[in-house]
């Protein structure tokens, strides 16, 4: 009989409005039945990290995460800034209980939670590529991001959506229309290896690694998780008008062919904002502005597909 294997698993007992909480007591039996497991439920915001720091120092490797992305954002973020961790022996699953549980639609899991547990059963190990995001201008430790980040109108949505999740996948649209009213254009420049792009009236910024954000947006879609490359996309002078009537766009992916509409690759940015003001996001969860680069580790992690 093949021996078990090891698991820690992570609970965002409030991740998809309390779904989280439910899952587990669902699927609780299932892990006992089929692994070696150790548990913990978050508690409090970015408490994933200091989990994940814990079940490593432990020795554990393998991890299965239950709740959605920003679940699994903070748990990438212990992985990495762990102190002496070998980010690459470090491996996990997803049961996705989340509100966008938009890393998983590039990858194909289910959201089907006993269809998800049977791809961690199948132990098939696929990679990806994660991006790092460093502050020059502030004592704020690196960030670090799975699916995509995000600077300005997304931001702000972000910002809106994280406030109020009460309406589910509609949570975005919703957001999406109220920032509308508040959004701001905002400057900026940014340096890659071949070019510098000055930019006066930048409605947002995209830098993927996955295709897909705000539950289902396509704003990077010819991202390649594992070509060592971001795949960037600029909305210059977009004003609400051009939203409005590009709606189902963002959803298809044609929006990278409107003509305000810049794309392009790189594997490493610097980007200065004039406003301290602008609004942030990296795997859907918020973070500080500021003049940051942001660079890619080339298959820098592990998981179950």
């Amino acid at each position: 009989m093949t021996a078990k294997r090891n698991f820690f698993v992570i609970i965002n007992p409030v991740s998809g409005n309390g779904h989280g909480k439910k899952v587990w007591l669902a699927i609780q039996s299932k892990l006992n039945l089929y692994f070696n497991i150790e548990f913990s439920f978050t508690t409090h915001p970015n408490h994933e990290i200091e989990i994940t720091h814990t079940a490593i120092k432990k020795g554990h490797k393998q991890f299965i995460i239950i709740g959605g992305d920003g679940t699994i954002n903070n748990f990438i973020n212990g992985v990495f800034s762990q102190d002496n961790s070998n980010y690459k022996s470090i491996i996990f699953g997803v049961i996705p209980v989340g509100t966008g549980n938009d890393w998983v639609k590039t990858h194909g899991i289910s959201k089907n939670i006993n269809k998800a547990l049977q791809t961690i059963l199948n132990g098939t190990i696929n990679t990806q590529d994660v991006g790092c995001i460093k502050y020059l201008d502030q004592n704020i430790s690196s960030k670090y991001f799975l699916n995509l980040a995000g600077i300005g109108f997304d931001g702000l949505v972000v910002n809106i959506v994280n406030n109020n999740r009460a309406f589910g996948q509609f949570t975005y649209i919703l957001g999406a229309l109220k920032g509308l009213y508040k959004y701001r254009f905002f400057e900026t420049k940014i340096t890659t290896n071949s070019e510098v792009i000055n930019i006066k009236c930048c409605f947002m910024i995209q830098i993927g690694i996955c295709k897909y954000t705000g539950s289902g947006m396509q704003l990077t879609h010819k991202a390649n998780p594992k070509d060592g490359l971001f795949d960037i996309t600029i909305a210059n002078h977009f004003y609400k008008w051009d939203i409005i009537k590009n709606i189902f766009k963002l959803f298809n992916g044609k929006i990278v062919f409107h003509d305000k509409v810049k794309t392009f690759k790189a594997n490493n940015l610097l980007i200065e904002n004039s406003a301290t003001n602008t609004y942030f996001q990296a795997d859907g969860e918020q973070i500080a502005p500021g003049k940051i680069t942001i660079s890619i580790i080339n298959n820098g992690i592990q998981f179950y597909c």
